[in-house]
C-alpha cells in the first residue's frame, strides 16, 4: 500500500468518496483500502471490490455519512498481505457466497469455483456454471459467512458443478462449448442465444434460431453459459 503507485491516493483512505465506474453506477462510501488494480469500499453496508480499470473518477464526498471509525472497518476478504491485488481477492473469495455484477441490470449471486489466465468459473443456483471474462467484471460483494443463496442449503449448492475441463484462456474454454446451445451476456441481445457453431480467430459463430451464423468479437463477450 505504501509504493509509489499509491501515493496520491494515501489521502483518500478512510474517506468518504464518490465513485464513479463503468455503466455510469455511482458508489458513495468509505474507502477502506487501495492496491494497483482494485479499490475496496464500505457503503454502510456491504464491502464493494471494485477492479480499478472500471473506475472513471472518485473524489471525497460529504453526501456519505460514516456511521463507524473508518480506521476500524475490516474488510471481510483476506487478502493475507499488505498489498491487496484483484487476482487475490478472486482467488480468496474462491467457494464463498457473492454478489457480482458484471452486464445489464442484473446482478449475479453464487460462487467462485476457479479461477484461470483471463476469466474465472462462477457457479450460480440460477444459470448454473458461468464463464466470466475477469476484464468485465465491474464490481464483487462478499455475503455475510452464514447467508446461502436463495437459503439454500448446502446439499444443494455444489461449488464445483461443471464437468468440462478447464483451459488456461477463455477463448479456448470457448471452444468446449462448440456445438453447444449457448447464451451469451446473459442474453442481453437477441442474437446472443444459439448453437455455438465455431471458435476462432477471436471471434465466435453463433447460429440463431433463423439459422443465420452471427459472428461475436470474443473481445466484447462478458460472460458465456450452456443450456
Amino acid at each position: 500500500m505504501k509504493n509509489e503507485f499509491l501515493t496520491e491516493y494515501i489521502s483518500l483512505l478512510n474517506s468518504a468518496v464518490e465513485m464513479e465506474v463503468s455503466g455510469g453506477k455511482v458508489h458513495l462510501g468509505v474507502l477502506v483500502d487501495i492496491g494497483t488494480d482494485i479499490y475496496v469500499l464500505f457503503n454502510g453496508q456491504d464491502y464493494l471490490y471494485i477492479p480499478s480499470v472500471h473506475v472513471h473518477n472518485l473524489r471525497k464526498t460529504n453526501l456519505f455519512i460514516q456511521e463507524e471509525n473508518p480506521e476500524d472497518i475490516q474488510a471481510p476478504i483476506d487478502h493475507q498481505t499488505d498489498k491487496v491485488s484483484f487476482r487475490k481477492i478472486l482467488m480468496n473469495a474462491k467457494g464463498r457466497f457473492i454478489k457480482i455484477y458484471v452486464t445489464g441490470d442484473k446482478t449475479l449471486h453464487g460462487y467462485i469455483t476457479s479461477v484461470m489466465n483471463d476469466y474465472f468459473v462462477f457457479y450460480s443456483p440460477v444459470y448454473k456454471t458461468m464463464f466470466i471474462t475477469l476484464s468485465h467484471l465491474k464490481w464483487l460483494i462478499p455475503y455475510n459467512d452464514s447467508v446461502t443463496p436463495y437459503t439454500l442449503s448446502t446439499a444443494k449448492l455444489p461449488v464445483s458443478h461443471h464437468s468440462l475441463p478447464l483451459s488456461r484462456s477463455f477463448e479456448e474454454q470457448c471452444k468446449k462449448l462448440e456445438d453447444h446451445m449457448v447464451v451469451l451476456d446473459l442474453g442481453d441481445h437477441l442474437q446472443k442465444t444459439g448453437l455455438l457453431k465455431k471458435v476462432f480467430e477471436q471471434k465466435l459463430a453463433l447460429v440463431n434460431a433463423e439459422g443465420e451464423t452471427v459472428y461475436w468479437n470474443i473481445h466484447h463477450i462478458k460472460i458465456i453459459y450452456a443450456l
